[in-house]
């Protein structure tokens, strides 16, 4: 395949635009509409001088014959004090906006990444598997700064440049259309130069911005990754690739630019000539005494000349302004379009009804919900007529002929069927890619079946909300996934309602406490990356304290000793056989020593199970169990 064209195929985005001015709208029904008022008004305050500069030209113009000054000085300060109470007033409102809009632009910004932060909550862990982690915090840094820039910059520029050239023309229309036609032939020369160069910089600063965030994303993978790329000798290739996107980077960035500089110049140099050959035909018109067309109906004189040669050079300046911010805003629309395809993401889909209760269960099996905190759970289930029933929370898990997919066409699971009862430790022990995370995933509801039922208390877990079905289920996963904060804050995670004594419960459990204890601050040692001044066991066992202390009936525990050596693992093994009583637990290990005392081993291969029962009756039956255990085999 060969590789794509810096800006090959790039389009400009009007849409992200409106998007935004509606979203500021939205945001700011008051503060917006202010904003664009102050910047509306102080712009035509300052294009508004040249009606009295050519006032008091004229005045002094029909006053030179007699020398009257005394009489001509009364009407020239009546036309500066107009003049000054509008240069006031303009600058009370630029003063007034800059203001607003500083607080609109970072409200604004703060808004937009809480909306963003709150849908990303909502997004599939499909979305998650699919898009780099460093291209998704490139939302968040590199194309939220883009929107600041259109907030706080281009937008007040364009508006207030595009009114500037907006009031200029009407006057240039009052005073000379013959002139005023001359003016938009350059002006169209100069579209026309700003759509040529514009459009080329516009597909190039939109690439640029993928290849940014495709360079943050190989930055973060690398900085996540290091250990392994050392002790691979792995850096002169992460360094060759680094270089590639480095390049494509650097590409599309010179070439964007290139285009962008040399817009201003010429434009600027369009207007200069611009300038000179409206003093060319104005200066023929006073000396051949042709007449002036105009609205105003005034003969071209030297008061009126000069007033329109500064108004040309004040348009012509402002469409040189307009067309500069054409590469901001091209920037802009390429980050709001980021953003927003982040924020219009599927977020994941629940039409599940069922949910999970505080309940009160009578001696005789009667199920009321109770409104405080009971340590019992229940299933409350509406049905069609009405009714509500209660089913209390046991834990009984069952798997029945599921089939699945990650992509469609290569089905991952076939017919797969499970039964946990309440309190069953059931372990799955197969190859790498067998299927068994892939089962607690769909227990989960991370992903949905393609067929078959999973059934939870004997409720179809489609008809069960996710939120509520994840409160039911701990898991503990192989990568230990720790926050900055305290270690007693990291363990709390698994129920934010715990107090201090029962996270410190949780942690003697599994065997955490001795080592916690053992630090200099405790269970108020900060943690920071991850928990990087830990081990890995160390790591691992706060995962465990916290699914312990979120307390669930079912327990998935993937590969979850994998990284605790055999000392360690004795300890938390002790632990885990107390905190799984009375749980149905799910097991996933490559160490067959953890799975031995499990009530259900499932032996899977490509997605089926070819074998089921306990230790000794796998062991009994000298099959693929068996073969695995005695070491005659082993998992891939």
């Amino acid at each position: 395949m060969g590789r794509r064209r810096p800006g090959s195929g790039e389009k400009l985005d009007f849409a992200s635009l409106g998007r935004t001015l509606r979203l500021l709208a939205k945001f700011y029904p008051v503060m917006f509409p202010a904003v664009v008022f102050c910047i509306l008004f102080s712009s035509a305050a300052s294009a508004v001088p040249a009606l009295f500069t050519q006032r008091v030209i004229s005045i002094i113009k029909d006053y030179y014959p007699t020398q009257n000054w005394a009489a001509a000085l009364p009407e020239i300060w009546a036309n500066v004090r107009v003049l000054v109470v509008l240069y006031v007033l303009s600058l009370v409102s630029i003063l007034l906006y800059t203001q607003l809009n500083a607080v609109m632009t970072q409200g604004f910004l703060s808004k937009l990444r809480k909306t963003m932060f709150s849908g990303m909550q909502d997004l599939p862990i499909a979305y998650f598997d699919q898009n780099r982690h460093g291209d998704i915090m490139s939302h968040y840094t590199n194309d939220i700064d883009t929107l600041r820039e259109l907030v706080s910059q281009v937008i007040p520029a364009v508006l207030r440049s595009g009114s500037i050239v907006l009031v200029v023309f009407v006057i240039m229309v009052w005073y000379s259309l013959p002139l005023t036609a001359i003016v938009l032939v350059g002006v169209i020369v100069m579209m026309l130069i700003s759509g040529k160069l514009g459009g080329g910089s516009a597909k190039y600063f939109i690439s640029n911005q993928r290849a940014v965030a495709a360079t943050e994303g190989y930055v973060q993978e690398m900085m996540a990754g290091q250990k392994v790329v050392k002790v691979f000798s792995h850096e002169a290739a992460a360094q060759v690739r680094f270089d590639e996107l480095n390049e494509a980077q650097f590409e599309n960035a010179f070439r964007a630019h290139a285009y962008a500089n040399m817009l201003g110049p010429i434009i600027m140099n369009v207007g200069n000539l611009l300038y000179v050959l409206i003093a060319a035909v104005g200066g023929a018109y006073l000396l051949a005494g042709l007449p002036n067309p105009s609205l105003s109906g005034m003969a071209l004189d030297v008061s009126i000349l000069v007033a329109f040669l500064n108004m040309v050079k004040q348009f012509t300046g402002n469409i040189n302004q307009l067309t500069q911010q054409v590469n901001n805003l091209v920037m802009s629309m390429a980050g709001a379009r980021r953003v927003f395809e982040l924020m219009d993401a599927e977020p994941e889909q629940d039409q599940g009804y069922v949910t999970l209760v505080n309940a009160e269960i009578a001696p005789d099996g009667t199920i009321t919900e109770s409104e405080t905190r009971t340590g019992k759970w229940a299933w409350k289930h509406p049905h069609g007529d009405g009714t509500l029933t209660y089913t209390a929370l046991r834990g009984d898990v069952r798997l029945l002929g599921v089939d699945f997919s990650y992509v469609e066409d290569k089905p991952v699971l076939h017919d797969v069927s499970v039964y946990a009862e309440p309190g069953q430790k059931v372990a799955f022990v197969g190859a790498t890619g067998a299927g068994k995370t892939t089962i607690t995933n769909l227990i989960n509801r991370f992903y949905d079946i393609d067929d078959g039922k999973i059934r939870y208390d004997g409720i179809n877990i489609n008809k069960i909300k996710k939120k509520d079905l994840r409160r039911s289920l701990g898991l503990v996963l192989q990568e230990t996934n720790l926050f900055t904060g305290t270690l007693m804050e990291n363990i709390r995670y698994g129920n934010l309602n715990a107090t201090d004594d029962q996270c410190r419960e949780a942690a003697r459990l599994v065997g955490a406490d001795s080592f916690i204890t053992r630090l200099p601050d405790g269970y108020d040692t900060l943690l920071t990356n991850n928990g990087a001044n830990l081990s890995q066991g160390q790591r691992q066992l706060i995962a465990i304290a916290r699914a312990a202390v979120a307390d669930p009936p079912c327990l998935i525990l993937d590969e979850a000793t994998s990284s605790i050596d055999t000392r360690t693992e004795a300890i938390v093994n002790r632990g885990m056989d107390q905190l799984m009583k009375g749980r149905t637990v799910f097991v996933i290990a490559h160490r067959l020593s953890t799975v031995r005392n499990a009530d259900v081993i499932m032996v899977l291969d490509h997605g089926r199970i070819i074998e089921r029962g306990n230790h000794e009756k796998l062991l009994a039956e000298e099959g693929v169990y068996y073969r695995l255990y005695t070491g005659a085999f082993e998992l891939e």
